[in-house]
């Protein structure tokens, strides 16, 4: 089975391109052998969206916003290595 394909689509006209990649590398440094891919994908629009194969974790303007990384990073645990603990951006009991 193939390592999951994340990716994050980001609204070029709004200059978001930054906010994808630095999303990116944060989540590849979190998730080295997990994640098989992770693509940035341009769209327009004011589109910010974040799916794990074909599974979409965040919408910005279903959530109302961007996403908080330590929320994005358990997001992408919770599907990817549901065991791993994420220190201090892990959920707070």
């Amino acid at each position: 089975m193939p390592a999951p394909r994340l990716e994050i689509t980001y609204c070029t006209r709004c200059r978001w391109l930054l906010r994808a990649g630095w999303t990116a590398q944060e989540l590849l440094t979190t998730f080295p052998a997990d994640l098989g891919e992770v693509a940035l994908v341009p769209g327009t629009g004011g589109v910010f969206t974040v799916r794990l194969d074909h599974e979409m974790l965040w919408d910005r303007r279903e959530q109302g916003g961007f996403p908080e990384l330590p929320v994005l990073k358990q997001l992408v645990r919770d599907r990817v290595a549901p065991d791993r603990d994420l220190g201090h951006s892990d959920r707070k009991s």
